[in-house]
């Protein structure tokens, strides 16, 4: 049902797409058809379908949830995403502004003036407001700060001096607490007075007079327990809790390792400042994992699809650079061996090969560690025992596919050294893919850097001029030993 549910969500926000793309469409046309004619009254007839076509499509964004509106918007080239961004209203922008992408969100702020950011980063909470202040001008930040609330001002002076990647980071202050020296009927009429529950609220946590956590109590709990029993009969005391300082990833392992809805975070005196949520913690993995997935491709950051080419340049242009040498190393590498492919044109034929599915194995073996320090699954000291493994898997793949390999060029060519070579030049590569494949993370780690950053790049690198090199060299030494003739 879960399942049925997400493809049916996934099918409304398609066609909300298609009827806004079909309006804009439908507008431009109509627009282009009035001013290639004469007529009277020219300016009143379109201003009038202007106006009406403003309103189907004001009708169409009113009813739909604000991360659908981001996803049309992230959809649509900039001259249409600002004309139907005038459109949405204005109480709606700060909640929009949260849920699209970086790239577009700088577009979308450029395009207002300092008063309307005011007013739309008002309408958030603290820690939503943390989330997109990155973004916001100087200026409006100080005007917001002047705007808010004292105890909401505090909220956001803490929210922005957590580290990016930190549970403070991903902390929300919207919670419910009880004491525990009152009973559950105690705690049923407080709740009676809020409106609405805080999002995602599954326990209600328990502290003392000073704010220090004392436990939880989870709502399944009050619900079924007797309402004259005292909280601190029924609450756990064994609840999951992270500092403001704690890994962001460290939460979102505790998340998915213990099914956790909500958690507090807590100072070191153990006092509760807020709580880390699920919905928080599934934006932080899907971010994290969009931004290590454009890493490993060497892009610099998350990019607007219709950004500027220069935009784009700049985004792309340092991996390629690094790429561009190292194919031309490659380039080199066969120009060395031109001699032994003059005399034996099929070494041309297979020399990709050998160096194509040493890429594709290497890839397999970077992936599997990055993903491994990722869930802080992989110590230093496991390194040795890792490289040991994963040359098994490379020795045992290399016989096997290559040898398989070498019986087809020795069919294909009638050249049983030329099997050989190509089944020698495999597992040799396939070793080489494993080395560098557990190498290259762990180094980029030991040096401090991101070990997702450009790891295909490096990997696929060194496969290839690696590749080309001990297949055209195995080659050569065997045309010099007069195992193999041009």
């Amino acid at each position: 049902m879960v399942e049925a549910g997400r493809i049916q969500r996934g099918e409304d926000v398609q066609r909300h797409l298609r009827d806004v793309q079909a309006l804009l469409a439908r507008h431009r046309a109509v627009e282009e058809l009035v001013r290639g004619q004469e007529m009277p009254r020219h300016a009143e007839v379109e201003t009038l379908l202007h106006r009406q076509h403003v309103a189907e499509l004001r009708k169409t964004l009113d009813v739909m949830h604000a991360a659908d509106i981001a996803y049309i918007l992230e959809a649509l080239p900039p001259e249409e995403r600002l004309f139907v961004w005038d459109l949405v209203k204005a109480e709606r922008d700060g909640e929009i502004l949260l849920e699209v992408s970086d790239a577009v969100r700088e577009t979308l702020i450029e395009s207002m003036d300092p008063n309307e950011l005011v007013a739309a980063a008002g309408a958030l909470d603290a820690d939503e407001i943390a989330d997109i202040a990155p973004d916001l001008p100087t200026e409006v930040i100080e005007d917001l700060f002047r705007s808010l609330e004292p105890e909401e001002r505090t909220q956001l002076r803490a929210a922005l001096s957590y580290p990016e990647d930190s549970a403070g980071a991903l902390m929300d202050f919207d919670m419910v607490s009880v004491r525990e020296d009152v009973t559950l009927e105690v705690v049923l009429r407080y709740l009676r007075r809020f409106d609405e529950l805080p999002d995602h609220t599954d326990q209600i946590f328990v502290v003392d007079r000073e704010e220090h956590l004392r436990g939880a109590l989870p709502l399944n709990t009050l619900l079924v327990s007797d309402p004259e029993t005292e909280v601190s009969a029924v609450m756990s005391t064994e609840v999951v809790r992270f500092q403001p300082g704690d890994k962001a990833e460290t939460a979102a392992q505790a998340f998915e390792r213990y099914d956790l809805v909500s958690a507090p975070v807590v100072d070191t005196q153990n006092r509760v400042l807020g709580r880390v949520t699920v919905d928080a913690v599934m934006d932080f993995i899907r971010e994290e994992s969009e931004s290590e997935l454009l890493a490993q491709a060497g892009l610099r950051e998350e990019e607007d699809i219709f950004a500027s080419v220069w935009d784009s340049l700049k985004n792309r242009w340092s991996w390629l650079a690094i790429n561009l040498v190292t194919a031309f190393i490659a380039s080199r590498v066969i120009g060395a061996f031109e001699s032994s492919i003059e005399k034996l044109v099929a070494l041309a034929a297979l020399m990709p090969i050998v160096a194509g599915i040493g890429g594709n194995s290497g890839n397999q073996t970077i992936t599997l560690i990055v993903r491994a320090m990722a869930l802080g699954q992989m110590q230093a000291t496991h390194a040795r025992q890792l490289f040991r493994k994963e040359l098994g898997v490379a020795l045992v793949n290399g016989v096997v596919w290559g040898g398989l390999l070498g019986l087809i060029a020795w069919w294909l060519y009638a050249s049983a050294p030329l099997g050989a070579v190509m089944m020698l030049a495999m597992v040799l590569n396939l070793l080489l893919a494993a080395t560098m494949g557990v190498g290259i993370p762990l180094a980029r780690t030991r040096l401090g850097g991101d070990p997702a950053v450009g790891s295909s790049v490096m990997i696929t690198a060194v496969t290839d001029s690696g590749g080309f090199f001990i297949f055209l060299g195995l080659a050569t030494l065997f045309q010099k030993m007069g195992w193999l003739a041009g």
